[in-house]
């Protein structure tokens, strides 16, 4: 018989009723792994962690009106210690650099086989870190490329929402051959040749969302 001290208690946070139903059959399942709570979003995740202080979270990353990432730092910003795994269909790689410098503690996409995931809460729970070989790679590269500055990131957004570069200019209050400039620098850095290719690697590596 399993002491109940010795069972990983675990919150759901994820804006799909069916993905956490899912969840929630499969972990109760184990007989060291009990679903005591869910979430519909980063807030309801941020509150059901102060209610319950589960000893691992499982949280996805876009979960409108909060989302994964700002509910993680919320959470890690009042509980230190707090045990997250990154749940999500999302594997860009600023997606997982964001994710994990927020404060999880690992990293999982929901294809994942189900002996992965338990393999996953069970190593974050010893206080281990989780982060599979793809995953890891990906946020190396992320790790070792140029970085958008802070303007460069306004642009790109700006530019995944359709503005021209009149646009750009307008909405940013400064000149076009400033955006062009800023363009220039963010094709360069993304390794791209035009904008409509910033554009869809911007949205696949998790730089910007809609």
């Amino acid at each position: 018989m399993i002491n109940q001290s010795n069972i990983i208690r675990i919150l759901i946070a994820d804006d799909h009723y069916i993905v956490r139903q899912g969840l929630v059959a499969l972990l109760n399942q184990e007989s060291d792994v009990k679903v005591v709570a869910q979430a519909s979003n980063g807030a309801e995740a941020v509150t059901m962690f102060r209610e319950y202080q589960p000893d691992v979270t499982l949280m996805d990353m876009r979960m409108p009106p909060m989302d994964g990432v700002a509910a993680i730092a919320a959470i890690c910003a009042e509980f230190p210690s707090a045990r997250i795994v990154v749940l999500t269909t999302y594997d860009g790689d600023e997606n997982i650099y964001r994710g994990l410098q927020a404060g999880a503690k690992g990293y999982l996409l929901k294809d994942a086989e189900p002996e992965e995931l338990l393999a996953a809460i069970r190593a974050v729970f010893e206080g281990k870190k989780y982060i599979p070989l793809a995953v890891g790679v990906k946020l190396a590269d992320r790790l070792s490329g140029p970085e958008l500055s802070d303007r460069e990131l306004e642009v790109i957004r700006l530019i995944v929402a359709g503005k021209s570069n009149h646009e750009i200019s307008e909405v940013l209050h400064i000149s076009e051959s400033t955006v062009k400039f800023h363009i220039n620098n963010i094709l360069s850095k993304m390794g791209v040749s035009d904008r409509t290719q910033a554009a869809i690697s911007a949205l696949k590596r998790g730089i910007v969302s809609l």
